[in-house]
């Protein structure tokens, strides 16, 4: 084959590789460029010709070996791209729920403070509130709601501890905050305040 002709074959060979990395978003500009690099290095290669079988069986072991090194880096890349899309998908509203969770915070106490007042006022203070809530949880958000529930430090912030004979030791016996989770990220830890087995008190 002549040069030129080679030449030729290795530019419709980086081409082809081109059009295909184009209809591919998710690539990265410089993983194009490795790409088509790793194309024409494979075709510079293919133009040494064995000069028996059994070079002609390592070369075609090799160009296997490589094809599914290719293979297996281009899923695994696709795969982490298709979470990462996920993710932002899941989590794009994240920072602006955060800040809606000390207004929800205050119509709480807003309730608990208007509980003794007109009822038009409770009534109305009650169903901003419901409906402030309704978006959060459509929008992902589920509260974590701990009174009663085994202290765990994955998703309660233990702010101090109370004696307590009627509650298990560890068990949470207060929730001053309600926290909160986004799908399985939490997003707010609930402060609470954990039992503790009353002291022994000893005779003098």
């Amino acid at each position: 084959m002549k040069f030129w002709d080679k030449m030729k074959k290795k530019k419709e060979s980086a081409g082809e590789v081109a059009q295909e990395l184009e209809s591919t978003p998710e690539m990265t500009v410089l993983e194009k460029r490795l790409a088509e690099k790793a194309a024409l290095e494979t075709d510079e290669e293919s133009t040494e010709n064995p000069v028996n079988l059994v070079e002609a069986q390592e070369k075609i072991d090799e160009l296997n070996a490589r094809i599914l090194r290719l293979t297996a880096d281009y899923d695994n890349f696709r795969k982490r791209a298709l979470r990462d899309k996920d993710d932002v998908r899941q989590y794009a509203n994240q920072d602006l729920l955060e800040k809606l969770l000390p207004v929800l915070d205050n119509f709480e106490m807003a309730i608990s403070a208007v509980k003794d007042a007109d009822p038009s006022i409770k009534d109305g203070v009650q169903m901003i509130y419901d409906q402030l809530f309704n978006v959060l949880k459509d929008s992902g958000m589920e509260p974590i709601d701990a009174i009663g529930m085994q202290f765990d430090p994955n998703f309660h912030e233990a702010i101090s501890q109370e004696e307590s004979a009627e509650v298990e030791e560890g068990k949470v016996i207060q929730q001053v905050q309600r926290g909160f989770r986004l799908q399985d990220r939490l997003v707010r830890a609930a402060r609470v305040v954990v039992a503790k087995a009353p002291e022994e008190v000893t005779e003098g």
